[in-house]
């Protein structure tokens, strides 16, 4: 394994994005059990993208324009759909011990979402994982696989490193009514840009 993989894979991880925002939200919301399995929900969400580029699938949605932007789309919808479910539920973020928290269930159904309808995610595995493997080599596969396997647990590691930060401050954060709503703003915000950014891509 190279170094220029593993730096290559950390900077692509630590950039902002969904699954950084979901993450930070969770941390915020429910503290660091709920960031933790977040940060596990979007790393889970790598896999079909990840068997996608090995079994050839991805080399279907870049040959197929139809095929990428229906992904694409649903992947846009679901965006701004947490943007809604965000700004609507003005208890997601409280530290109240009384309110029942959101199951790991459906968190983690959450984040596999958030990354499963991220077309350009397949296609960064498609363009990426291959600079790193010799297709004809006899162990390309498996090699593949396991460059795969670095990429997910270090989504993981920095994804919960980053709500487990926020649960630090989730006390001091959730005290105060105006900065909750401002949070709440930001992180629906966020989502409708990730969303419009997404929408305005092309392969």
């Amino acid at each position: 394994m190279s170094i220029a993989f593993l730096l290559t894979t950390l900077i692509v991880v630590a950039t902002p994005g969904t699954g950084v925002v979901y993450t930070l939200a969770a941390g915020l919301s429910y503290g660091r059990r709920a960031s933790v399995v977040a940060a596990f929900a979007c790393a889970l969400g790598i896999l079909p993208h990840m068997v996608a580029t090995i079994t050839g699938v991805a080399a279907l949605l870049h040959a197929s324009a139809t095929a990428f932007q229906i992904l694409k789309y649903a992947g846009v919808a679901y965006l701004l759909y947490m943007a809604w479910a965000t700004l609507r539920d003005k208890e997601a973020i409280t530290v109240d011990r009384t309110t029942a928290p959101l199951s790991s269930g459906r968190m983690i159904v959450r984040g596999v979402l958030i990354n499963l309808l991220n077309p350009k995610l397949t296609m960064f595995f498609f363009a990426f994982l291959p600079q790193f493997v010799d297709p004809e080599g006899p162990r390309a596969v498996p090699r593949m696989l396991a460059l795969s396997g670095v990429f997910m647990l270090a989504t993981f590691v920095v994804f919960a490193l980053y709500g487990i930060l926020a649960a630090s401050v989730r006390s001091q954060v959730t005290s105060r009514p105006r900065v909750m709503t401002w949070l709440r703003r930001t992180f629906a915000g966020s989502f409708v840009a990730l969303g419009t950014k997404l929408a305005l891509t092309a392969r």
